[in-house]
């Protein structure tokens, strides 16, 4: 009782100031799903200009939303995001090149906005979720489509994706309508653990025989890309994913089978990877590149960029340089290797302690942490969008490991999916608004 009569946040009490029927609400409500899933099922096609007006349009939405609906719990997810946030706001102010760092700020708050829409629509209308993942899997499907029928066509474009000087010299890797094979790759793998929860959760054949082609078609171009990022990004999300499946079936089981059947699992999956990486000659070529260390050139190029960064990160080890690749095109000249010019520091973790310092690397833990608690709060829960979670958690997992090694992940096609990943884990443990003028 004493938390239902608890005042809002202080930076939340300007929401719900403005007058609003329910009508109205309904309304807005309709516009944001639908400008959603314009998103998600543009991210491989919009152009850099009409993807930017979109995201502003979600933001401006939400701020007109919230000001006609009643304010709701920040929660873990939501105060570590504001936390990051400040951060940045304070890595900027202290910049060595303000103006370059205030553009990527400007970038984030426009990517917090999406999520902010997100996580408003996901609070009062959840059954949303599912048609935001078919507009997702829409764009999938059909880049997907794109990319596999490269392997049919003319090889000369493709040929500029393969290194002579790499161990996997000669591979041809397709790259769809993003340009990039290691993009195309960050976009698909955190979509594969959603359409293999929408293959489970959704009823009817067609709807399942939608996400099962989805799901296939998108594993399929993974492959194709030859990305070993994209490939251990793929087995991460997935792997997870099936790993919490069987947790959550199994809850209810005698404690001694709850801890053998997982154990059972990851031994079967390693012999299966193993025999993957000794018998078939693709898989043992992309592992050989990882084991060649700087015998290989994308690994050299890597390292040597890994190594300015650290740089970079010793001297501003506290508030970095602040946020985006604007900023970090401006600094990184100062301490990069002759010829090994770069636009990112190639690793997600490194590239936010070079942008925000310490304080920003423990924020994103944070947000990290929090969002595994979420997510595993599902395998006991009986929420309808538990396996939502499930599956946004391993698409997580996915990102992670993949933004070991690269940082496709701050490309908009790639992070707006992370957000959405997100705003459906800040629904655990939220109070879920169903009145019934909104059904």
């Amino acid at each position: 009782m004493d938390e239902a009569q608890a005042p809002p946040p202080l930076l939340l009490r300007w929401q719900g100031l403005l007058p609003a029927s329910d009508q109205q609400r309904r309304r807005l409500s309709w516009l944001a799903s639908i400008l959603l899933m314009v998103l998600l099922a543009g991210l491989p096609f919009l152009t850099r200009t009409g993807l930017g007006l979109v995201v502003l349009a979600c933001g401006a939405l939400w701020i007109l939303w919230a000001s006609v609906s009643q304010p709701q719990r920040i929660g873990a997810i939501s105060a570590w995001v504001l936390l990051f946030l400040g951060i940045a706001v304070l890595a900027t102010g202290f910049s060595p090149v303000p103006v370059a760092a205030a553009k990527g700020l400007i970038k984030l708050l426009s990517y917090l906005g999406v999520y902010a829409l997100m996580r408003q629509l996901l609070a009062e209308r959840p059954e949303w979720w599912d048609r935001l993942v078919a507009a997702l899997l829409g764009g999938e499907v059909l880049t997907s489509v794109m990319a596999l029928r490269q392997l049919y066509g003319p090889t000369e474009e493709l040929a500029r994706w393969a290194d002579p000087n790499s161990v996997t010299a000669g591979t041809i890797r397709i790259y769809g309508p993003l340009g990039n094979p290691n993009l195309l790759a960050g976009y698909l793998v955190p979509i594969l653990p959603l359409a293999l929860i929408a293959l489970i959760r959704w009823r009817g054949w067609g709807a399942r025989c939608y996400a099962a082609v989805a799901l296939g078609l998108g594993a399929a171009a993974t492959l194709f890309t030859y990305s070993r990022g994209g490939w251990l990004g793929m087995l991460a999300a997935l792997g997870v994913l099936v790993l919490l499946l069987v947790l959550r079936a199994i809850r209810s089981w005698p404690t001694l089978w709850r801890r053998l059947v997982p154990i059972a699992l990851l031994v079967l999956a390693g012999l299966s990877l193993a025999i993957a990486v000794t018998q078939v000659e693709p898989v043992r070529t992309r592992v050989a590149s990882l084991l060649a260390g700087r015998g290989d050139s994308s690994n050299n190029f890597r390292i040597n960029v890994w190594l300015a960064a650290i740089e970079m990160i010793q001297d501003r080890p506290w508030l970095g340089i602040g946020p985006g690749n604007a900023a970090f095109n401006a600094i990184y000249p100062l301490y990069q290797q002759p010829k090994f010019n770069a636009l990112s520091a190639y690793s997600v973790p490194l590239e936010l302690l070079v942008e925000t310092g310490i304080p920003g690397l423990i924020a994103a833990l944070g947000l990290a942490g929090a969002s595994v608690r979420n997510g595993l709060k599902a395998l006991r829960s009986t929420s309808a969008l538990a396996l939502p979670w499930l599956g946004c958690l391993a698409a997580i997992a996915g990102l992670l490991i993949q933004g070991a090694t690269d940082t496709i992940f701050f490309r908009p096609e790639v992070q707006i999916i992370g957000w959405f990943c997100l705003a459906t884990l800040s629904q655990v443990g939220q109070t879920t608004k169903t009145a019934q003028a909104n059904r």
